[in-house]
């Protein structure tokens, strides 16, 4: 049996739900995007939930939720840390295949303005190339198809990764 669903992964602004809903779209699958899922659950903004909580428990709520998340046929844009929790990731690739949106560190800076109203979770003091640093490797050792949306746009990306989901047959 094949994976029915496709799981993006990446960095904050890498595009995961802009990209995931019009991939849906294009595959004719259900969209599903774990931040707002966190949101809906907790009733708070997702960064509400780490000013108030911290990061390790924040860390804790999303694994928690994707780890609960029972779907088939979907895009799933999930949040850029869940890679944090490999059991969470893993749980998803169960039953899906992990698509990596990569982009160059120039074009998540030029992306994200104002990383306090995203909900981004990073450390005190850690900027975002550390964070661009420490995540890359996690997106790339999960990842089961990396596509390079560097430079493109947003129609695209959905095209190329339409284009290799459908020779998975998913």
């Amino acid at each position: 049996m094949h994976p029915q669903n496709v799981i993006l992964i990446g960095m904050p602004g890498a595009g995961k739900s802009t990209i995931g809903v019009l991939l849906a779209k294009t595959l004719g699958k259900t969209f599903v995007d774990t931040d707002l899922l966190i949101q809906a659950q907790e009733g708070k903004l997702l960064q509400e939930l780490i000013d108030e909580y911290g990061i390790d428990h924040f860390l804790e709520i999303e694994a928690a939720v994707i780890a609960g998340l029972k779907i088939d046929n979907a895009v799933i844009a999930t949040g850029g840390s869940a890679i944090y929790s490999d059991q969470a990731v893993n749980h998803l690739k169960q039953n899906g295949i992990a698509v990596y949106l990569q982009l160059t560190y120039e074009e998540i800076g030029q992306r994200i303005k104002n990383m306090a109203s995203r909900g981004v979770v990073i450390g005190a003091g850690q900027s975002l190339l550390d964070l661009y640093r420490e995540r890359v490797p996690k997106y790339e050792s999960h990842a089961d198809l990396v596509i390079d949306c560097s430079g493109k746009s947003i129609e695209e990306a959905v095209q190329i990764i339409a284009e290799k989901i459908r020779r998975f047959n998913l």
